[in-house]
C-alpha cells in the first residue's frame, strides 16, 4: 500500500470539533497513529509483539455510511448531529469524515426538505414527520443509497419528491423509506418501503460482490477494509479446504472472502435478516462451499464440540462489548488450531485474550489497523494458537 505522506501530513481542524463529539483526536495525524500505536503496546504487549499500526492513506473523507438528522431553523431546515446527552441537534454544515458524495446528497437534501415542506422530528415535543436520514455508498460500484426514516407512514408527495432528489443526484441508485414509530434517535425501524430502484445496493470488496440493505453491518471505511480482510485471511492461514467457522459472520463478509479462496466455511449470526443477505451474498458469489447458521453462536459451537465437528480456524468479529466467556468456552471446545480475533474495541480485547490465555491459546500476531482517523478507536486484528501439549 502505497504511504501518501502529503495527504496524512495535511491538517484540517474541525470548527465543530468540541461541540460534535464525533471526532476525540484533536490533533495531526501522525500523531493519532502514535497516540494509537502507545496504546496497543501498552495494553496488549503483554500478550506478544504489536505491530506498528496500519495507517491510512489519507485520513479524511472515508465514512461510506453517513447517519444524518435535521432540524428547522429560520423557516429552513439545516443539518447536523444529534447530542445524545442534550437530545437536542448540532448543526453542521460538513463533516471531514464523510464521503464527499453523501454530503453532496445531503445538500441537495435539506433544500427539498425546506421546498417540500417536511418538518423534522422534533426530540422535544414529538412533532415533525422526518427522523434522520441514512446514505449508504458502495465504494467498489459507486452505487449510493438514500434512506428516509419518518416516524409514521405517510410521507407528503413522496414520488415528486424523489423525482426531484434524483434530478439533484442522478448518481443515487435507490431510494427506501424506513418507518420507525420508535423514540430512539438514530435507529432503522422493520419496516422498509423502497421508493426508488430495489431498496439495496452492490458493492464490491476483496474480489466479492456483497448486497447492502439499509440495516446490514458493513465495515464503514472501504479502504482499510479491504487491509483489514487481507489481514484476517493471512493470519487464518486460508488455502483450499481449510475448515473455517466465522461466528458473529453478519452478511457474511468474512466467511465468503475466506470460502472464495476456497476454504470450506460454517457462518453464525444470530440476526435473522443478516443471515438472509449472507445466504443471497453467498449465490450472488456463486459459492456452495459456504452455509449459514441462525442461531447464537455460542450454543451452537457447543453442540457443533458435542457432535465432533471440526475446524481450522475459528473467525470472530464480535461488537464493541466484546465476546463473552460462555462464547469463548465454545470456542476452546470446538478445539481449533487458530483463532482470528477482529475487535474493535481494545479494552474488551485485553480482558477477552486473557480467558483464551487461560483456555490454552496463545497470541502470534497482534495487528493494529487504523479504521476510525481522529476517533480513539482501535481495530485489531489477532492471531491465536492452541499450545501445543509437551
Amino acid at each position: 500500500m502505497k504511504d501518501n505522506n502529503n495527504n496524512r501530513k495535511q491538517y484540517r481542524r474541525c470548527p465543530r470539533f468540541k461541540r460534535c463529539g464525533g471526532c476525540q483526536l484533536d490533533m495531526p495525524y501522525e500523531k493519532q497513529l502514535e497516540w494509537k500505536q502507545d496504546k496497543a503496546v501498552r495494553m496488549l504487549s503483554g500478550f506478544c509483539k504489536v505491530q506498528k499500526i496500519v495507517a491510512m492513506d489519507s485520513p479524511y473523507n472515508y465514512r461510506n455510511k453517513v447517519q444524518t438528522v435535521y432540524k428547522l431553523s429560520g423557516g429552513r431546515v439545516v443539518s447536523g448531529i444529534f447530542q445524545s446527552s442534550s437530545r437536542s441537534v448540532t448543526p453542521i454544515d460538513e463533516c471531514f469524515l464523510e464521503d464527499k458524495r453523501a454530503h453532496e446528497v445531503i445538500c441537495a437534501l435539506k433544500k427539498l426538505f425546506t421546498s417540500f415542506r417536511i418538518s423534522p422530528y422534533d426530540e422535544h415535543t414529538g412533532k415533525g414527520l422526518l427522523r434522520h436520514t441514512l446514505i449508504r455508498i458502495a465504494d467498489g460500484t459507486g452505487e449510493i443509497m438514500v434512506v428516509l426514516v419518518t416516524k409514521g407512514p405517510i410521507f407528503p408527495s413522496k414520488r415528486n419528491f424523489v423525482k426531484a432528489l434524483l434530478k439533484a443526484c442522478p448518481r443515487i441508485t435507490t431510494v427506501v423509506h424506513n418507518i420507525n414509530p420508535d423514540r430512539m434517535p438514530l435507529t432503522l425501524g422493520e419496516r422498509n418501503i423502497p421508493l426508488y430502484g430495489s431498496g439495496k445496493i452492490t458493492d464490491e470488496l476483496c474480489g466479492c460482490r456483497f448486497i447492502i440493505s439499509p440495516a446490514s453491518f458493513y465495515q464503514v471505511n472501504p479502504a482499510q477494509t479491504r487491509v483489514l480482510y487481507d489481514t484476517v485471511v493471512t493470519a487464518a492461514g486460508i488455502t483450499r479446504g481449510t475448515r473455517v467457522l466465522d461466528a458473529y459472520c453478519g452478511v457474511g463478509t468474512i466467511g465468503i472472502i475466506c470460502a472464495k479462496q476456497g476454504a470450506s466455511v460454517v457462518g453464525i449470526e444470530s440476526n435473522k435478516s443478516a443471515v438472509k443477505d449472507a445466504e443471497i451474498n453467498a449465490k450472488l458469489n456463486k459459492l456452495d462451499n459456504i452455509r449459514f447458521i441462525c442461531a447464537d453462536a455460542a450454543q451452537i459451537m457447543g453442540e457443533l464440540a458435542f457432535s465432533g465437528e471440526k475446524f481450522d480456524v475459528v473467525i470472530m468479529d464480535p461488537p464493541r462489548a466484546g465476546s463473552t466467556q460462555e462464547f469463548i468456552s465454545a470456542v476452546a471446545a470446538v478445539s481449533p488450531e487458530k483463532v482470528v480475533y477482529v475487535s474493535c474495541k481494545i479494552e474488551s480485547l485485553e480482558r477477552d485474550m486473557k480467558l483464551f490465555r487461560k483456555l490454552g491459546y496463545k497470541a502470534q500476531l497482534i495487528q493494529p489497523v487504523d479504521m476510525f482517523a481522529h476517533t480513539t478507536g482501535i481495530e485489531t486484528v489477532v492471531l491465536l494458537e492452541k499450545v501445543k501439549e509437551s
